[in-house]
């Protein structure tokens, strides 16, 4: 069977994306992004699923494609922001190593720009996002089993920083 050797987690704007493709290809492993997935297996964005269907949709959408990724990926796994929010893929994560990508209020707003692509961000994006991480910080902390603060930092530095917390200093590629 096939297990993830990290799955990264955090809110919008903490580089999971980023961050999992950088690490993928330091450790010469493939990357998998279960939003990513989300649009490749419904042909639409997220953003149109929040819109069309709603959000319980969009999670239970979510859900199926984490449980998914968790049995048939072996590399790095990001997750889509919410993703630890349904108990059933909190369950799934126990016993994995998993990664929070902590991000305060101003560098998330650099990073993504809160944009209308963000559907739980509408409104007053700033607003939205401190309410919203005031609900799942707890969650993402409680998940974790490593947390890398990715404040201030670049891309290749928050890479690093999960290689050290994975104690995974070395490179397996060149």
């Amino acid at each position: 069977m096939n297990r993830p050797i990290a799955i990264l987690i955090g809110p919008p704007g903490a580089g999971k994306t980023t961050v999992a493709h950088a690490l993928a290809q330091r450790l010469g492993l493939s990357v998998r992004d279960t939003d990513e997935d989300i649009v490749a297996s419904t042909g639409r964005t997220i953003a149109d699923i929040f819109v069309d269907d709603g959000e319980a949709h969009f999670r239970e959408l979510e859900h199926a494609a984490v449980a998914q990724a968790l049995t048939e990926h072996g590399g790095v796994l990001a997750l889509g922001g919410g993703a630890v929010l349904d108990p059933r893929t909190q369950e799934a994560l126990a016993g994995h190593t998993v990664i929070f990508l902590d991000v305060r209020i101003a560098d998330a707003a650099r990073r993504v720009g809160f944009n209308r692509d963000r559907p739980l961000l509408l409104g007053n994006p700033r607003a939205q996002w401190t309410i919203m991480m005031d609900h799942r910080r707890p969650i993402y902390t409680q998940i974790a089993t490593h947390r890398v603060a990715t404040d201030g930092l670049t891309p290749e530095e928050v890479t690093e920083a999960v290689l050290s917390a994975l104690e995974l200093k070395e490179s397996t590629v060149d």
